[in-house]
């Protein structure tokens, strides 16, 4: 099903037309509402008519996760406060969340985009769509909840957890697509077959997965258990949120909904525009965003876009599969973090040393974090029950620091590796090919 065929079965040229259009006013419209543009296009040079064609939008200096954080709280609005009726946030993790307000015209846009999604699963007026993204400042939730919404289709807002309740409601409500982390979906499938559930058992008949990384091996798994097709959703706070990309039927890359969000691939190091097919990061700039329209920001995430004309009968451009990330940051269970902030945490705990490393890994395809934690000779050498709450009160601290759980490993004093350089606190054995 295509939700929009005007938009997206568009004709290239037409669609380029547009998106000179829309990129004109946009960056207008950031020049001239928003100090944080105004004084950062005149520091380098461009004026809002150097823009003439799509390609001189390389002229245009890009904008960061770091900008955004020093324009927190809604230093970067481009319309009145009392327009914004939506506020969504990232976690803060790195000590200052991101913010983005939307305006009623973006949540409709952003409906639209995301119901875009939705058709692509499958979906349609009569779906009953078990939404278990997260409600609240995370823009999960309420992300799917827009969409389902502009297109007519059932949403029962379940949020995140309470899995007993999840998988009763699925049988009981006859669910058809359920939507949440794939390692959220890959639990569910695992609590439904304990519980001797078969595929036939349930109704559902599609997946919309997405704030995480994920494989093709558990898309297979997840398709065999839950008897479904799994779909790729892709989106970030700071551009909008679920929506921006999905995958189709086909399967074969996640359409931008580029009406609504101009894509660029840049080489991260020389910030050089590559062309299609070519690996890079991913550059995202908003076309219709009224709250706050974000302009050329560096995703850090690692893709290719694709122009070919999709079986499916779409015409907008294509990305492949996040393969990785340009930063050191993290992403598990779909919370991002940087490994500073474990560090932060182990140091407020005394008796231990600043000596430790995070193991990440993915058994069964889903994320587990181990962290090794040296400790002072005198608490290593303590009781077994000593060490034992010192391992939890450890676990507790570093779960209210970055909002994931982890398993910590006490070991003995000066028994972790050395460097003489940047010691490796990371090591990430998760397979994302």
């Amino acid at each position: 099903m295509i939700w929009n065929e005007d938009a997206e079965c568009m004709s290239r040229e037409k669609k380029e037309e547009l998106q000179l259009s829309l990129l004109k006013k946009v960056v207008k419209t950031a020049y001239e509402n928003v100090p944080f543009y105004r004084e950062k296009f005149d520091n380098a040079g461009f004026k809002v008519e150097d823009l003439q064609t799509l390609e001189d939008v390389s002229k245009i200096p890009f904008t960061t996760k770091d900008d955004l954080r020093k324009a927190y709280p809604f230093g970067l609005f481009a319309v009145p406060e009392d327009e914004i009726v939506e506020i969504h946030s990232t976690s803060g993790t790195t000590g200052t969340p991101v913010v983005s307000g939307y305006t009623k015209g973006d949540l409709e846009i952003w409906g639209e985009c995301a119901a875009r999604a939705i058709a692509m699963a499958g979906g349609t007026s009569k779906s009953k769509i078990q939404n278990s993204y997260g409600y609240g400042l995370f823009t999960g939730g309420f992300g799917i909840d827009h969409g389902a919404k502009t297109m007519g289709a059932t949403v029962i807002p379940m949020s995140s957890g309470n899995t007993d309740r999840q998988l009763k409601m699925m049988e009981d409500f006859q669910s058809d697509i359920i939507t949440c982390t794939p390692s959220y979906a890959t639990y569910l499938a695992e609590s439904l077959e304990k519980r001797g559930y078969k595929p036939e058992d349930i109704s559902l008949k599609a997946g919309i997965f997405g704030a995480e990384m994920w494989t093709e091996e558990m898309r297979s798994q997840l398709e065999e258990k839950l008897g479904i097709t799994a779909h790729n959703i892709y989106g970030l706070t700071e551009i909008m949120g679920p929506g921006v990309a999905a995958e189709c039927i086909e399967r074969n890359g996640q359409h931008i909904q580029d009406d609504h969000f101009y894509p660029e691939i840049i080489d991260p190091k020389t910030e050089e525009v590559l062309g299609f097919g070519k690996k890079g990061e991913l550059v995202l700039t908003n076309l219709t965003k009224e709250g706050m329209p974000i302009i050329r920001f560096r995703t850090k995430d690692v893709t290719a876009l694709r122009e070919e004309k999709c079986p499916c009968g779409r015409t907008t451009v294509r990305m492949d599969r996040v393969t990785g990330r340009t930063d050191d940051m993290l992403k598990v269970k779909g919370v991002m973090f940087f490994p500073s902030q474990i560090e932060e945490a182990l140091l407020s705990i005394t008796g231990l040393t600043p000596n430790y490393q995070i193991h990440v890994t993915r058994p069964k395809h889903l994320d587990v974090i181990e962290i090794k934690v040296e400790t002072s000779p005198e608490l290593f050498s303590d009781e077994m029950k000593g060490l034992d709450a010192l391992e939890a009160n450890i676990a507790h601290t570093i779960h209210n620091k970055i909002g994931i759980r982890v398993n910590i490993t006490l070991v003995e004093p000066e028994s972790l590796p050395r460097s003489e350089g940047k010691a490796v606190r990371v090591i990430d054995e998760r397979n994302f090919d």
